[in-house]
């Protein structure tokens, strides 16, 4: 038997899970994360933290997994995307805490960005717009408020990453400073039409060039672990952010095929292929995973509050004893009686982009009950979903693109039927669920067998993507477009000012 290793460095844990070639998962660990929160809006982790318990989740899942590194072909790394670390070349210690993607600490940097004309630069070169969410803001911050980083940046000790990037040093000993293209194209810092840092974007955020890792094909060689650290030396054949990665993992391989992550918020990614498409709605244009130096492209749209809206309604509202009941309870009325919900809680994502949004409850009766509110509260996730898919077809279509054909789902959300039946009727488009929904750690493992010739080609990838149940659309258009009219309307509410 052939198997592959996939280290899912996440927000809220670290897991590692062994697959083997058929893309079955044969063991995983797993551990909680702390979160930092030293002031309102600021959210950081203990870089060790991060090492050791990725590390001890390895050793974990190879041991359940009753396998030795020799049985093992190659390692894929997968992470949490823009969470920023800055670390000493010599001895390997960070220099502050890891500023975590969420933080938003760094907007001020970004007014300031924005008022010096430099956002359409950034979105020009990067595809992404001036936003505290990305790393460079984050680094910027670190050099300027941390003392003694810049100095010590500027004479070249230290070393600038995203959490692959940490992973793999701490893999290395210190003696690899890599990352990949998916990674690099999310810093604010990387132009994504020739794949490398920017010149003209590092010397406007005074961020010295020394600090910046090397970049890699998502699928390729980026180091071989020390031995000592799980037994035996292994290859890193494969590295991705974690949206790319479960881009991959759901053999989203080509133009038109799109998937959503229903996790704690949603991650819409549709894969444009080899052509950089500027978006006129909203959309960020991103690096999808490579296979080899050819650019590969991806449009994304991001929901701030998707899973978490259910989080509130558990301990903000007190509405459920735990999020396993919302189903129920919102399945308990045929339907949300007219209200809906805009769940802004820390203001709207794309397309609208308005920081200044705040959460709206509208449409409430003397007949409303907290069932109608469970049930606009899920929908509330498809809606912004839908938002987001209508404003990719928008600028699919400009392009002269076709439009897409099925969203493939996952996420903790995506076992919810309700909730994948309403996306679909929304859509107008099958929403299709796979069998195997640890996509973004799939999505590494496949990477890794890619380079390491466990699989032959991409087509061999898809060829192994199973569905475990097709959700079919019954609304009319006519219906489906009538409820976007009504979220249109909504959305207007909560961003009055």
């Amino acid at each position: 038997m052939t198997y592959l290793l996939a280290l899912d460095q996440g927000t809220s844990s670290s897991r590692s899970i062994v697959f083997d070639a058929d893309g079955r998962i044969v063991a995983m660990a797993q551990r909680e994360l702390t979160q930092h929160y030293p002031q309102p809006g600021w959210v950081e982790h203990d870089p060790i933290e991060i090492w050791e318990s990725q590390l001890a989740t390895a050793r974990e899942a190879l041991a359940n997994a009753k396998l030795e590194t020799k049985d093992i072909r190659a390692i894929g790394i997968t992470n949490q995307r823009e969470t920023t670390l800055v670390w000493n070349r010599k001895t390997g210690r960070p220099v502050h805490h890891a500023i975590v993607w969420q933080d938003r600490r760094a907007e001020p940097l970004c007014a300031q960005l924005r008022a010096e004309g430099l956002a359409d630069t950034i979105r020009d070169k990067t595809g992404l717009v001036v936003d505290a969410y990305f790393s460079a803001t984050k680094l910027r911050w670190l050099l300027d408020n941390v003392p003694g980083v810049r100095a010590q940046a500027e004479a070249g000790e230290l070393a600038f990453g995203t959490v692959d990037s940490w992973l793999i040093w701490q893999f290395t000993a210190g003696k690899v400073h890599v990352t990949d293209v998916t990674n690099a194209s999310r810093t604010m810092l990387f132009n994504v039409h020739d794949n490398r840092w920017d010149e003209e974007l590092l010397e406007a955020l005074r961020i010295p060039a020394a600090l910046m890792p090397q970049v890699q094909p998502s699928s390729s060689h980026f180091a071989d672990i020390d031995a000592h650290l799980l037994g035996g030396s292994l290859p890193i054949g494969g590295v991705a952010g974690d949206q790319q990665s479960a881009m991959v993992g759901q053999a989203c391989l080509k133009a038109g095929m799109a998937k959503n992550t229903y996790g704690t918020g949603c991650f819409l990614l549709l894969h444009t292929g080899a052509e950089f498409q500027p978006s006129n709605n909203g959309l960020l244009v991103t690096s999808a995973a490579q296979f080899d130096a050819t650019p590969q492209y991806a449009m994304e749209g991001s929901v701030f509050v998707g899973g978490a809206v259910v989080q509130w309604l558990r301990d903000g509202l007190k509405a459920i004893p735990g999020s396993a009941q919302v189903q129920g309870l919102a399945e308990s009325v045929p339907d949300a009686g007219g209200v809906m919900m805009v769940p802004a809680f820390t203001g709207l994502g794309a397309p609208y982009w308005n920081a200044e949004a705040r959460g709206t409850i509208t449409g409430l009766t003397r007949g409303t009950t907290v069932a109608h509110i469970a049930r606009a509260a899920l929908e509330s996730i498809a809606y912004q979903s839908a938002a987001l898919l209508g404003a990719m077809s928008r600028d699919t279509l400009a392009a002269g693109g076709t439009p897409v054909s099925e969203l493939r789902v996952d996420g903790g959300a995506s076992v919810n039927d309700m909730l994948m039946q309403f996306q679909a009727d929304l859509l107008g488009i099958p929403v299709v669920r796979p069998q195997v929904t640890e996509t973004t750690a799939l999505g590494a493992a496949y990477l890794a067998g890619l380079f390491c010739g466990v699989y032959k080609s991409t087509a061999q990838l898809a060829s192994q993507w199973q569905e475990e149940r097709r959700f079919v659309p019954t609304w009319s258009k006519a219906r489906s477009d009538e409820a976007m009219a009504r979220w249109e309307r909504a959305v207007r509410q909560a961003t009055a000012t």
